[in-house]
């Protein structure tokens, strides 16, 4: 019999590539995995080749949320066959935690960011709540991972536990361009900016990238993917100097959105320095870029930084003024052969960057407890 893997998250699975991927590696090792999410009105179906399971719930944010989330998950875990369970950030641990106990079960734990920093819980109750979870179950988990060095850093300043390193990498398999621009819409006579991401929110230098395309009738900026800060963004390019200037695409599943990604010139990502978890973060949008052979235009925060320079991919710029923005651009698109390097170098890095190999530390872990 194979040993039964469930892997929770607090996400309605259609979206979460890093998460696919380990569920993906580990049925490729013959595991039986069971992926567990929740339901959303608009949660699209899945076709993936392990087994997934979606909770329905009547709060879809907020305290109620997590609160019932957790309670539903706990008893779903609690009855169902497992050998091993694989929880998936903060929000996911207690339910996972609980019923390793009852169930004398190995737990693995992947921390995807540092969770006590993340900007919408400072300042308020729900922090306090997080961090005494936090701190009641992380110094007693066995298996723990996560996302880059930095973090890694201050969960063992916090903890003093050694965390193995699984970064968001992609898949060496290379991805056709299956679609034109014609076909996409996109124009031939101008400089394609992308954004793209699930999480296209505040301080993540969306309003000022904006500001800096207004400037420059050179580029058109495409945005694929959601965030709390796209109505404001949509509001502002409805105005005068950005008219036709940036076109917001929505979510797509990865493969539809790559697609815009081999369609562009540059790809940006611009997140700020505000809070901890920001400061530390790796966006896995990086090494799409890196993979679909377009620049990158980057905020200068250390884990990005360090990608960008040492593999010379693109541009880090040091403030996030339009002005900065617009000139890190131009730098990048200045000349075809500056333009060609950085493309050369991205898809080159890919052959080290690549989830292939980077996950084999998680490999060995399973090995380990199973």
């Amino acid at each position: 019999m194979p040993i039964k893997v469930i892997i929770s998250v607090t996400n309605d699975l259609s979206f979460d590539q890093r998460v696919d991927k380990v569920c993906s590696t580990l049925h490729s090792m013959g595991f039986d995995v069971t992926l567990i999410g929740r339901l959303l009105p608009n949660s699209k179906d899945l076709e993936r080749n392990y087994k997934t399971k979606r909770i329905k719930l009547l709060f879809t944010k907020g305290a109620l949320f997590y609160a019932f989330f957790n309670i539903r998950l706990f008893f779903v875990l609690l009855f169902s066959k497992v050998d091993v369970y694989h929880a998936n950030d903060l929000d996911t641990l207690l339910a996972n935690y609980l019923a390793s106990k009852i169930r004398r079960k190995k737990l693995v734990y992947d921390s995807h960011e540092y969770f006590l920093g993340v900007p919408e819980i400072q300042g308020r109750f729900a922090k306090k709540v997080w961090t005494k979870i936090e701190h009641f179950i992380f110094p007693k988990l066995n298996y723990v991972f996560t996302v880059n060095q930095s973090i890694a850093d201050l969960y063992k300043e916090d903890y003093g536990k050694e965390l193995s390193i699984i970064r968001n990498l992609p898949l060496k398999k290379f991805i056709t361009k299956s679609k034109t621009r014609e076909e996409l819409n996109i124009p031939l006579d101008k400089t394609i900016v992308i954004l793209q991401g699930a999480g296209i929110n505040v301080d993540r230098g969306a309003e000022e990238l904006l500001e800096a395309i207004a400037l420059s009738d050179q580029f058109v900026l495409y945005i694929v993917g959601n965030g709390d800060v796209l109505s404001q963004l949509k509001e502002r390019a409805n105005q005068k100097d950005l008219k036709n200037k940036v076109v917001f695409v929505g979510r797509l599943p990865y493969k539809e959105m790559m697609q815009y990604t081999l369609n562009a010139d540059v790809g940006v990502t611009l997140d700020k320095d505000t809070n901890i978890n920001y400061r530390f973060s790796l966006p896995n949008k990086i090494f799409d870029y890196m993979k679909a052979g377009i620049p990158v235009l980057a905020s200068n925060l250390v884990e990005v930084a360090n990608i960008v320079n040492h593999y010379k991919v693109g541009v880090v710029i040091n403030d996030h003024s339009p002005t900065t923005i617009l000139n890190g651009l131009k730098e990048i698109i200045k000349n075809k052969e500056t333009a060609e390097t950085f493309s050369n170098n991205g898809k080159a890095a890919i052959e080290q960057l690549n989830w292939e190999t980077e996950v084999n530390s998680m490999k060995s872990i399973y090995k380990k407890i199973t």
